[in-house]
């Protein structure tokens, strides 16, 4: 696969959190019209059920991910920094 492969840029769902350089957790992401999982590497642990953005992609369905909060979809309504 290419470097720009169409799981970079999206965003998911750690299935199993990683454990940072103790090793990958697992990722759901939506992609190609469906959803696909991929072994996740983070240089921190992440827990499960964390938002994550895929920022890399290793090939072999492995990523690299940091954790990922959407401004748009906060919670308490307002984007970052506003109130």
């Amino acid at each position: 696969m290419t470097p720009d492969d169409p799981v970079i840029g999206r965003t998911g769902v750690l299935l199993l959190g990683t454990r940072g350089a103790s090793g990958p957790g697992e990722v759901l992401v939506r992609v190609r019209g469906g959803s696909e999982t991929f072994l996740a590497w983070s240089s921190d642990p992440l827990p499960q059920g964390a938002s994550v953005l895929v920022i890399d992609f290793r090939g072999s369905r492995q990523v690299d991910v940091i954790e990922w909060t959407d401004p748009l979809n906060a919670s308490s309504g307002e984007a970052d920094g506003a109130g």
